[in-house]
């Protein structure tokens, strides 16, 4: 029998609250809030991939008042007003689902549901089927063998054996279900006392609403009672919760017949709202000419590409390799572009059966050398370090690194979500890139890229470095528009190649301490476990937070917090972990095993991985292109978050050393966010504390407590320095409060007195405030733009979060600006005067070297001075210098 025609219909209204609910706040470059809507495109998606369907439709409520508030004035007046940054979104949300050409459905004085009852019906009666995408129960009672509901978030079809799982009854009867227990949501009465459980067992017993109410004089207790007190409020009940399947909605099922998206006006729709990725899949096309790409193959070929670079001043460079890792790259083939839309390819690693013949690696680089040593010629790279890497292990130190088009897309939108080439082209050249999957495979079946072929290579490749090519043209521009030129030419672009030999050198680790370091901890964790145990009184999974929830508030039955159990289980956060512990010796001994745990898995277990064998050494990647601040990060590993507060974790700094012959060198900017603020707001308090060079936390306890400076306790300075650093990131009395130990009240009277004492530095503060809602962004002592695009959210926690970031970013990235200032002036120092010493490691506010022991007195000056001199503020940047065998004792 051949399957019945199928009809999808959507219910919109539904699906806009779960999206926005589902995911966390989201806002487009502009600081429009964009969540629902990019929830909703997803959850569209998803029926579109995973059902295919034919014919489909999307249906919305059309306004809040509706048939039923006529017969019952208070029908869902109990709802909260739709929040105000949900409401921007719903018109975004029709634009979308029209621009992906499915018919949009609304009628006023009806609701969604009865629209979507309307057409099912009637398909039903044509013949046809219909599937309703819903999350919302009250849908059930339209379920026949042709008429089933799908939530798609569950993954779970409904038909009518599966209404009678969820409610006991046939479809037809579940109105009768919501007529007695009522609709708080919706604010149907239904019969007071009576909830879903008893009215089941009612319409079980009695069959039908109406015969319930006709047999209600033998119904006994108070429930019979409040039949027959409430049975006109049943029935009105039932009559609001009774989908109305006889509405006046025009429509053709010809119409909802599923058609190709309209992918220009999604492509302006995503680009508006910042969906990078969904231009990657669904709207981008091919648009770069292949035509003058080509493949360098013959000896005169190369010759005449070699007369062409030599006569440019700037190119861009992009290099094929093995591996994205640069310590086991090989280069396969390299690709230049220096004119629009055309772009060469020198294939010399290519092996695979029928290989075209090829110029030899050494060949090539052997006459590419003098370019690409000269620094008067321009390079031009997407992550450029990447390839100076790779040709320095090659022999090449590449000179005249200018413009990497990751890092100027960086610097004018640090809160684009990629800045990854394929990313940028699809966003800025309206061009979907031929991506790695497409050329070498994916999975168990991807080749390695010298097993490609080299037609599919060159094409592939010509293309990298043509896109790198155009989006320099596009970027610089706007670098310059926007005043960061010194930024990109003189901090971010000579940082590249300090990072890169940071990188390539690494760090040497005592791979025997380590090892000792783990067993320690190992035993350590057994010891804790043992306690844990006994003090929980049974064994069980720590590590599990559904076992360890359960031990805490079910077998020990310890008061949970604030956080009640959920479907997923109880909390057992830090924050609550902390709350118990104040109490509970089980608390304190759980943040003891989790925090040592920690230092095991991720250091003392993992580093050792990491050690690359022909270098004995440890080499973390640090990330430009990442914070939103301009600091940098790193990964494999992540230097900047090993512990330095506890004694397990200074020990880990321990294996840090220096190698035979050399010490380790410790140089930390000392409070440098204060030295900022001081700086930008010209507060005379920090003015003059740090112009004498006065401990900053006492002089602060001193001016909040009205104190001379010899009267300021240890516990006094303890708070005065949690208010100085609270206030650079924006913190409230509850926050710190909270932080302080004391009560709000407490805590205001500590804020309050404090900018009392630092008027300028409240000036500035509110004004770093105004002047992100006035352009949308803050700026650093060297003009970096953050952009705090959620500062005129019309959401009050949003915003205030976005009120504190303009707060912060000012200051933490000019203090990114000075350190990357002092990397840059410090490596240039050691490279004019010849010195073996090398940077090692950069983490937060600390530079860290390696010193051969006969250039210690020299380094210490040069680094003191350089770094202090990093940039000129109103009140001198000091340096703390210190050596050691080991990070440990350097530090």
């Amino acid at each position: 029998m051949p399957e019945k025609p199928k009809l999808y219909l959507i219910d919109g209204s539904s699906y806009i609250y779960r999206a926005y609910y589902a995911i966390r706040h989201l806002s487009s470059p502009k600081g429009f809030p964009t969540n629902a809507l990019y929830g909703f495109i997803q959850m569209l998606l998803k029926v579109v991939k995973d059902r295919k369907p034919d014919h489909l439709a999307v249906v919305f409520d059309a306004g809040k008042l509706t048939f039923r508030n006529e017969i019952y004035p208070a029908y869902k007046a109990n709802r909260s007003a739709m929040p105000d940054d949900l409401r921007l979104q719903i018109e975004p949300i029709k634009e979308a689902v029209r621009a992906f050409r499915i018919p949009v459905l609304e009628l006023p004085g009806f609701e969604a549901d009865d629209i979507i009852g309307t057409i099912a019906c009637d398909c039903e009666k044509k013949g046809m089927a219909a599937v309703i995408v819903t999350g919302d129960k009250d849908l059930m009672q339209i379920v026949t063998d042709s008429v089933t509901l799908l939530d798609t978030m569950k993954d779970k079809a409904s038909g009518p054996a599966e209404v009678v799982e969820r409610f006991g009854v046939p479809p037809e009867r579940v109105v009768d279900i919501l007529a007695l227990a009522g609709d708080s949501s919706d604010n149907i009465p239904g019969i007071p006392g009576i909830g879903e459980k008893t009215a089941i067992k009612l319409i079980q017993e009695h069959h039908s609403l109406d015969q319930l109410l006709e047999n209600a004089s033998v119904v006994k207790g108070k429930v019979g009672e409040r039949l027959r007190e409430f049975a006109d409020q049943a029935r009105l009940s039932r009559r609001l919760a009774t989908i109305e399947c006889n509405v006046p909605v025009p429509y053709s099922y010809g119409d909802f017949a599923a058609s190709p998206p309209d992918n220009r006006l999604l492509g302006d729709l995503f680009r508006e709202y910042g969906f990078t990725t969904l231009m990657k899949e669904l709207t981008s096309v091919a648009t770069l000419s292949s035509d003058d790409y080509r493949t360098i193959l013959s000896a005169g070929d190369f010759s005449a590409l070699m007369d062409k670079l030599g006569t440019q001043s700037i190119f861009a460079i992009d290099l094929e390799t093995t591996s994205l890792n640069p310590f086991e790259a090989e280069i396969v083939g390299i690709s230049f572009s220096f004119s629009d839309h055309q772009a060469y390819y020198i294939p010399v690693a290519h092996h695979y059966l029928g290989v075209p013949d090829q110029l030899s690696l050494a060949h090539v680089l052997q006459a590419l050398r003098p370019l690409l040593l000269d620094p008067a010629i321009k390079k031009i790279g997407q992550n450029i370090k990447y390839d100076y890497q790779v040709l320095r292990r090659a022999g090449i130190e590449m000179e005249g690194i200018w413009c990497d088009t990751m890092l100027a897309s960086y610097l004018l939108n640090p809160n684009r979500s990629s800045h990854g080439l394929n990313a940028l082209a699809v966003e800025l050249l309206d061009h979907k890139m031929i991506s790695y999957a497409d050329v070498a495979g994916s999975g168990k079946d991807q080749k390695n890229f010298a097993q490609v072929e080299v037609e599919k290579a060159s094409i592939y490749s010509c293309e990298d470095a043509d896109a790198t090519w155009l989006l320099h043209k596009l970027f610089l521009p706007q670098i310059e528009e926007s005043g960061m030129e010194r930024l990109l030419f003189e901090l971010e672009m000579p940082l590249v190649k300090i990072l890169a030999e940071m990188e390539l050198y690494g760090v040497k680790l005592d791979l025997v301490l380590l090892q000792k370091l783990s067993a320690g901890f190992g035993s350590q964790l057994a010891e804790l476990e043992r306690e844990i145990f006994q003090c929980a009184g049974t064994t069980f999974n720590i590590n599990s937070p559904k076992q360890l929830g359960e031990v805490l508030f079910e077998h020990l039955q310890l008061p949970c917090g604030k956080k009640t159990k959920t479907k997923t289980g109880w909390s057992t956060n830090v924050d609550e972990l902390e709350r118990l512990a104040a109490e509970h010796e089980i608390g304190r001994l759980i943040l003891q095993y989790r925090s040592l745990s920690k230092l095991k898995s991720t250091y003392t277990d993992a580093l050792p991985k990491l050690v690359y064998s022909e270098s004995g050494r440890i080499h973390t990647s640090y990330n430009q292109a990442v914070t939103n601040t301009g600091r940098l990060s790193s990964s494999e590993p992540n230097l900047q978050n090993i512990p330095i507060r506890s004694e397990e974790g200074r020990s880990i700094r321990h294996a840090f050393i220096a190698e035979e012959g050399c010490l380790i060198l410790s140089a930390d900017y000392s409070q440098i966010e204060l030295r900022v603020l001081a700086h930008l707001s010209q507060d005379r308090v920090f003015c003059d504390a740090f112009a004498k060079d006065e401990d900053i936390h006492t002089r602060t306890a001193a001016e909040v407590f009205g104190l001379f400076p010899g009267m300021v306790t240890p516990e006094m300075r303890r708070q005065a320095k949690t208010i100085n650093f609270g206030v650079i990131y924006g913190q409230g009395p509850f926050s710190l409060a909270k932080e302080l130990g004391v009560s709000t009240k407490v805590a205001k009277e500590f804020i309050d007195n404090y900018f009392d004492r630092h008027a300028g530095a409240r000036v500035f503060l509110d004004g770093c405030v105004r002047e992100a809602e006035a352009k949308g962004h803050v700026t650093t002592i060297l003009g970096r733009r953050l952009p705090i695009p959620d500062i005129n959210s019309t959401n009050g926690n949003i915003r205030s979060f976005a009120q504190r970031n303009a707060i912060n970013y000012p200051i933490q990235g000019s203090a990114a600006d000075i350190i990357k200032q002092a990397m840059v002036r410090v490596s240039g120092r050691m490279r004019r005067e010849g010195l073996k010493s090398r940077l090692i490691m950069q983490v937060h506010d600390e530079l860290v070297f390696e010193v051969p022991l006969e250039e210690k007195l020299t380094m210490e000056k040069l680094v003191c001075h350089e770094m202090e001199n990093a940039l000129t503020l109103r009140v001198p940047l000091k340096v703390d210098v210190n050596f050691g065998s080991n990070w440990s004792e350097a530090h």
